[in-house]
């Protein structure tokens, strides 16, 4: 088993990963805020509520990765500030997770694009999920990627698993969750980004 832990790409070596029996194969677990790039055959993972994850691959090199964001940012902030609130916003998400896929190796032309997620799961709050719908689908069109796969919208979570080696995603839509886990982390994660929106002085919609 150990011997299927092939090494990660720089700058990765803080993801976790762990041996999955039922798959047969290694997989690397993404959080809100992060996100993953690999060449290997392996699985990345993560759990949705509003959030969303965009998977940029390029299967004819048989590399991609794949982010995690709460909410989008607006166009214009400067890329210092950005660094600071790492990829929890959509626009930071975006550019660093295509930017480190070019980086090692894929071609732009090539690349192919997922997207999951946008859940309305906060019943208290405003649907955070439709805003980083529209998000997604715009930078999109405004980057001219291509879009070859969505499953956005909904009352429920979803966990997905990408391989970026191929490109192929497995969806489990949490149709039956009896807890608010889920609802509870994307609200102390919230809470947390305000506090922080206030600190830098960066503009959310």
């Amino acid at each position: 088993m150990q011997t299927q832990f092939k090494p990660v790409l720089a700058g990765f070596e803080h993801i976790k990963r762990y041996w999955d029996a039922t798959r047969d194969q290694v997989v690397a677990k993404v959080l809100p805020g992060e996100f993953y790039v690999s060449k290997n055959d392996e699985l990345i993972t993560t759990v949705l509520g509003s959030c969303i994850a965009a998977c940029v691959y390029d299967d004819k090199l048989g590399i991609g990765g794949i982010n995690h964001f709460m909410l989008p940012i607006q166009k214009g902030e400067r890329i210092d500030q950005a660094h600071s609130l790492s990829c929890r916003y959509g626009n930071w998400a975006m550019e660093y997770l295509i930017n480190e896929v070019l980086k090692n190796g894929a071609s732009r032309a090539n690349l192919k694009v997922k997207l999951f997620g946008g859940g309305k799961i906060i019943s208290a709050m405003t649907d955070i999920g439709i805003g980083n719908i529209s998000f997604a689908n715009a930078y999109i069109v405004e980057e001219a990627l291509n879009l070859v796969a969505h499953d956005m919208g909904g009352p429920w979570p979803r966990k997905i698993f990408f391989n970026p080696h191929n490109g192929k995603v497995q969806v489990k839509k949490l149709r039956n969750l009896h807890n608010n886990t889920i609802e509870k982390r994307e609200v102390r994660y919230l809470h947390n980004l305000e506090q922080q929106t206030k600190a830098t002085d960066i503009e959310l919609f």
